[in-house]
């Protein structure tokens, strides 16, 4: 489906600060110590490594719009600016939250926000020991006017929208093993009963259906998951009986659960006539993802049309990229929020600059199509002191109460926006949809060429207590003008996406010192292409493979066949020769490696890395996507398998088996590539 593109204009600081509705309070909240200072860094963008266009950043509409779309017009409206408005975070994509919603005679007991409607329309009396009276087939049994407060939302930003998603937190309570949505007694244990494995995709896909007709929007993807093999969701019932425990709607589903529900998913939406793709499986953290994921069959990945994963763990990014490129499937960094600091505070820069470096780190790392918030509003009283947690906190990037009535207003309901609505800014409104992230040499720093490959953007970091010296390195453009300029705007304490005085750059640099603890943009016009001499895997020279965690160098064994370690990174160092079967100038690129001295192929057979004679036939197997975080060093997966290359073992001696293993992040999966080429 073609994407509408919708136009940013850089703020001017008087607009910027009108936006600005956050009452500071005192207090200075704790963080993880920020990286060590550096006086100065240069910052290297290389659009040699591109991604795919960037889809653009979004939310989950769920609780706050839930608690807030029957609010009076002037407090939505600001709302909706602050989210949606150019002038705010400018998201654009939308996650629609289809409610399981609990039995007519149980008590809401969620938080504030937490009980989203469900779709289903129960008959009068019906209490929670029924639970076999529900059937998609019959209209009385769905509610074509449920959760009027989330859809207040849909209609009001659909103009905004290019990529809408609906998401499952929980099946409705008659599907659930435990009676209840916010999860099951044993909060470890499925909770989607097997008997309504079909009815729960039948309730997906005729909601998804509902949703479009009634708003006139069309749903580009579905997922039927929320963190489903954690132990996060449990219900805990009182001494009557009646619910108490388990805050929020969850579900348990193990793998085995999870390739259940696609299977029955796809031909729910088929006949549903909803032509979404199915997304899975908005798994908490890459590593649990990747768990999720091998337990899938080829034929239930096939099912999957795009990837999501949560980042509230960020090890194995760089895993789930690779099963992204191994499926070759769109990923999503579908939901995070996060306090980054200990105590509700609307002033502090550490919240803001944390936020800011979970987004380079995600970005860098994990290569997302998009990045999405879990919800950019959070409920102000259960943030404040005494609310969720003794000190408060500062989850959401704005703040307002979920307890309004109709007869507030601006004054007696507030908005507050804290630091982390203003560093985020400084990546929503100069990355933009349609642009192409690229690759750096800095980890605190994100990079884009712009949609139209005549400009780009860098987004720097400096969470250090110390101003710091920033050069912009431009010599991996093939084209940069003499009129090229580089334009700093800057968040830090002292203000808000203040745009500095341009820059014009001295042989193919432009420097500019950014403020402790600050997030600077670098708006860049009049750069274009590619260096001829910027990639640093080029077609037609030749590379020696070196390990990362052994030292050593990649060597043909003693058969002619297998593949080895060496004695050392240049003794014996096999000599590849690159070439390039699909470059389309994008990071999911294929090479061939083909052996200097005699010309066999690096392939992969029955899973072991093989030098093979050259057919000259094209073959998945021998054909290999190279993934970098900017460091130097690059893992390689196998097209075919989608298996990296790596060392078996973690060994390190001359003569261990270089063998393939699924993506794991590990330092035996990463290889230094050095260009040997004559000349």
């Amino acid at each position: 489906m073609a994407r509408r593109i919708r136009s940013r204009r850089l703020l001017g600081a008087a607009v910027l600060t009108s936006l600005a509705t956050g009452a500071g309070l005192l207090g200075v909240p704790a963080q993880a110590a920020p990286d060590a200072a550096a006086a100065s860094v240069t910052v290297r963008p290389d659009p040699s490594y591109r991604q795919e266009a960037f889809e653009g950043w979004g939310t989950s509409l769920v609780w706050f719009a839930n608690a807030t779309g029957d609010y009076p017009p002037e407090i939505r409206e600001k709302l909706a600016r602050l989210l949606f408005g150019d002038d705010g975070l400018g998201l654009n994509i939308a996650r629609y939250n289809i409610g399981g919603g609990n039995a007519p005679d149980v008590e809401d007991y969620l938080r504030a926000g937490g009980a989203v409607e469900g779709w289903w329309k129960a008959p009068a009396g019906t209490t929670r020991e029924d639970t076999d009276w529900w059937s998609a087939d019959d209209p009385a049994d769905w509610n074509e006017d449920a959760d009027a407060t989330q859809r207040w939302w849909v209609e009001r930003i659909k103009d905004d929208i290019d990529h809408w998603e609906t998401f499952s937190n929980s099946p409705p309570w008659f599907m659930t093993v435990s009676g209840y949505v916010s999860g099951g007694f044993d909060s470890s244990a499925d909770q989607l009963r097997r008997e309504s494995v079909d009815d729960f995709a039948a309730y997906l896909a005729g909601a998804t259906r509902r949703l479009e007709k009634a708003e006139g929007i069309k749903v580009d993807t579905v997922d039927p998951f929320n963190e489903p093999n954690t132990p996060y969701w449990g219900t805990r019932l009182d001494a009557d009986g009646e619910p108490v425990g388990g805050r929020q709607e969850g579900a348990h589903m193990g793998p085995e659960l999870q390739r259940e529900v696609l299977r029955a998913l796809a031909p729910a939406l088929r006949k549903a006539k909803v032509k979404a793709d199915i997304s899975a499986m908005d798994e908490t953290n890459p590593g649990t993802f990747a768990k999720n994921w091998s337990a899938y069959s080829d034929a239930d990945r096939a099912l999957v049309g795009q990837m999501n994963v949560h980042t509230y763990g960020t090890g194995q990014r760089t895993t789930v990229r690779d099963l992204a490129k191994a499926a070759d499937k769109p990923l999503w960094m579908s939901e995070v929020g996060g306090d980054w600091g200990d105590g509700q505070d609307f002033e502090d820069m550490r919240p803001g600059l944390g936020l800011a470096q979970q987004i380079v780190d995600d970005l860098r790392e994990l290569e997302p199509r998009a990045w999405v918030f879990w919800q950019p509003v959070e409920d102000y009283d259960n943030m404040k002191p005494g609310g969720e947690s003794a000190k408060g906190g500062n989850w959401g990037s704005i703040q307002i109460p979920f307890d309004c009535t109709a007869g507030d207003t601006l004054e007696t309901c507030p908005i507050r926006t804290n630091t982390k609505f203003d560093t985020a800014r400084n990546f929503t409104h100069f990355i933009k949809p349609g642009d192409r992230l690229i690759k750096t040499d800095d980890t605190s720093s994100a990079a884009a060429v712009t949609r139209d490959g005549k400009g780009a953007s860098v987004v720097h970091v400096n969470r250090t207590a110390e101003a710091r010296t920033v050069t912009i390195d431009l010599s991996k453009f093939r084209d940069v003008s003499r009129r090229t300029t580089v334009t700093p705007v800057v968040t830090s304490a002292d203000g808000k996406l203040e745009r500095q005085a341009p820059i014009r750059v001295s042989d193919r640099t432009a420097t500019f010192t950014v403020p402790a603890r600050s997030v600077t943009s670098f708006s860049i016009e009049g750069v274009s292409g590619v260096a001829k001499d910027a990639a640093e895997l080029r077609k037609g020279h030749t590379y020696t493979l070196t390990g990362v965690q052994s030292g050593k160098a990649v060597t043909v064994a003693g058969n002619g066949t297998n593949l080895v370690l060496g004695t050392g990174a240049d003794a014996s160092a096999e000599q590849w020769r690159l070439s390039a079967v699909r470059q389309d100038g994008g990071v999911r690129d294929r090479y061939v490696f083909t052996r200097a001295g005699d010309g066999t192929r690096l392939a992969v057979r029955d899973d072991v890395p093989v030098a093979e004679p050259d057919t000259g036939r094209r073959d998945r197997a021998a054909e290999w996507i190279a993934s970098s975080t900017g460091d130097g060093t690059w893992t390689l997966v196998n097209a075919a398998t989608g298996r990296l290359l790596e060392v078996g073992g973690q060994a390190t001696h001359a003569g261990a088996a270089v063998t393939t293993w699924p993506p794991n992040s590990g330092a035996n999966q990463r290889w230094t590539l050095t260009d040997v080429s004559a000349g």
